[in-house]
């Protein structure tokens, strides 16, 4: 390996760790923002519920309805959607969030050796998602597009419609995704997907609630933050003294399966 791409994978793990430094110390000023409104009082609350309304988008309804989880969706430590053959030796779990910038980074670094990894029968991947940045920033991209990615899985067509998304991922204080319409644009790049019930699916919210019992399993599971990346249950993401590469992913899952 050149000492260039050395560079750029060691810059890339820094931006990452950054990211996920930065979404701590946005979880903390929102803490902080919470117990400020209780202590002044319920309009001083009712003024923060009102910034979080201002920003969240075309969502129709934050009502809950009835739980409907996609075709295929499986509920191993929260709601999950598998992708892979259940042959595969080794399980890659991922929690993700469709406006983490650090996710989009994950994503970008490692989604062809893991489709290469799933294609080849060596590797199942549970796909678990959260809205961390809706609550972090307002706003309800982080919801809207989980749904949409629900309505693909229900059409065959979650890995392509989640990988458009992540590769259109908007900044994060965008709440580009909180817009049916763009999320349905959008799907118009993964061939086939864009029918009339792809369409209600996400118009309606019709995962709404699955996505919101997926957050809840994502903070009672008190996880470090998007991305949580588990090979078979070993988080192998966060281990700074042993940073993940793709080879190293390569390898690991290569070897579980030589076993």
């Amino acid at each position: 390996m050149s000492e260039k791409n050395r560079e750029e994978k060691r810059s890339a793990r820094e931006r990452m760790a950054a990211e996920r430094e930065r979404q701590k110390a946005r979880d903390k000023r929102r803490r902080a923002l919470v117990v400020s409104a209780a202590v002044v009082g319920v309009l001083g609350l009712a003024a923060v519920v009102g910034l979080l309304a201002a920003n969240s988008g075309d969502d129709k309804s934050d009502a809950a309805g009835p739980v409907v989880a996609p075709k295929g969706a499986g509920d191993k430590d929260g709601p999950v959607i598998p992708v892979g053959k259940d042959s595969a030796k080794s399980t890659l779990t991922i929690w993700e969030d469709f406006r983490c910038p650090a996710c989009k980074q994950f994503e970008d670094g490692y989604r062809t050796t893991i489709h290469d990894l799933a294609d080849k029968g060596l590797l199942k991947v549970e796909y678990h998602l959260a809205t961390l940045i809706d609550g972090n920033m307002g706003g309800s991209g982080s919801r809207r597009a989980a749904n949409a990615a629900a309505c693909a899985q229900d059409a065959g067509k979650f890995t392509p419609y989640h990988d458009v998304l992540f590769k259109n991922q908007p900044a994060e204080p965008d709440d580009a995704f909180g817009k049916n319409g763009k999320l349905i644009e959008l799907a118009g790049e993964v061939d086939g997907l864009v029918t009339d019930s792809f369409k209600k699916c996400v118009e309606d919210g019709e995962h709404d609630s699955w996505v919101d019992k997926s957050n809840k399993a994502f903070q009672d599971a008190k996880l470090r933050g998007t991305p949580t990346v588990r090979l078979d249950g070993k988080d192998i993401f966060a281990d700074q003294r042993n940073p993940l590469t793709p080879q190293k992913l390569k390898q690991a899952v290569e070897k579980a399966n030589r076993n």
